[in-house]
């Protein structure tokens, strides 16, 4: 029974150039040549400021946006900023037919490999979460270390039970693919709104995740949430041996206590017991927005950490 409500109430979910930093004026000309630039069908990336490498990746439907307020208060770090081609106003290039998230996860993986980055650290929300950990699962020598913001390692045990398999949880994810494709834009908007209600607390912030889904390719954002449904990565963790830090949330309207909430992200995450689980109050899934000073603190923390 916990398991359903648990599904019941994170179902909004399921509703809703490539370029690298100027050298600073005062910079010594480089002697060594310059790499090419990244070219990907699937992703962009944008860099922003200087020092330490940290990739940030936004979840499903959302834009680089998401993070500007985090890169303005933490600076002292060069951030990688993705976006996923197809969300948030960008075309869909290659994600337009065939299956995201697992390609994408290669195309972020081969980014931090192309632009010579050190074992970068990775931060992920949401569905972007889901990427860090692939590519920290399937490329170990290329993360530093991950840090997972309101997401499972397999959103489908909340449809389908622990014991569900991408096979049992097939059908779930074609209704929920067309669910979010299908509509008229009127009733998508009207979806979109009372999903974003769900996950946004801080209303000044909604009409910008609002924008940013609308403006997203409705074939793409469902093929992502239809993979995202069925990527069972608990199995993988046991590659992930880099530090891990996962932030999370009881869900809006979730009829269960944080109690009940914290055991079941215990489990997810009980294949790679690094990984440092932390719950924050008072905010619903857009952590970074709802509630600042916490994401901050801890994403502080979590780069700051040796």
């Amino acid at each position: 029974m916990i398991r359903f409500l648990i599904a019941a109430s994170m179902l909004p979910l399921a509703a809703c150039a490539a370029a690298t930093a100027p050298a600073p004026a005062s910079a010594p000309p480089s002697t060594a040549a310059p790499r090419p630039a990244f070219a990907s069908e699937r992703i962009g990336v944008t860099v922003r400021g200087e020092g330490p490498d940290v990739v940030l990746i936004p979840g499903l439907s959302s834009s680089p946006e998401v993070w500007d307020s985090t890169i303005a208060a933490l600076p002292g770090y060069r951030y990688h900023v993705v976006q996923v081609a197809g969300f948030a106003g960008r075309a869909p290039g290659a994600n337009a037919s065939g299956p995201v998230v697992a390609p994408v996860a290669e195309e972020i993986a081969r980014y931090i490999a192309e632009a010579g980055l050190g074992r970068p650290a990775i931060v992920g929300h949401s569905l972007g979460g889901t990427w860090a950990m692939m590519v920290a699962a399937r490329h170990p020598d290329r993360v530093g270390r991950v840090m997972v913001v309101d997401m499972f390692p397999f959103m489908g045990a909340m449809f389908g039970g622990p014991n569900a398999t991408a096979d049992t949880l097939r059908p779930v994810a074609d209704q929920i693919r067309s669910m979010i494709a299908g509509g008229s834009a009127e009733q998508r908007r009207t979806r979109t709104e009372q999903t974003i209600a769900g996950m946004v607390r801080t209303e000044a912030m909604r009409p910008q995740a609002i924008a940013h889904s609308m403006a997203s390719d409705a074939a793409v954002s469902s093929q992502a949430m239809h993979d995202l449904i069925l990527a069972d990565l608990r199995p993988e963790l046991a590659s992930v041996r880099v530090p891990m830090t996962v932030l999370w949330v009881r869900p809006q309207g979730a009829p269960v206590s944080e109690a009940q909430m914290s055991e079941f992200y215990r489990l997810s995450y009980a294949g790679v017991p690094q990984a440092r689980l932390v719950h924050v109050p008072d905010s619903y899934h857009f952590i970074m927005w709802d509630a600042p000073e916490a994401f901050q603190r801890e994403l502080r923390a979590f780069l700051e950490a040796r």
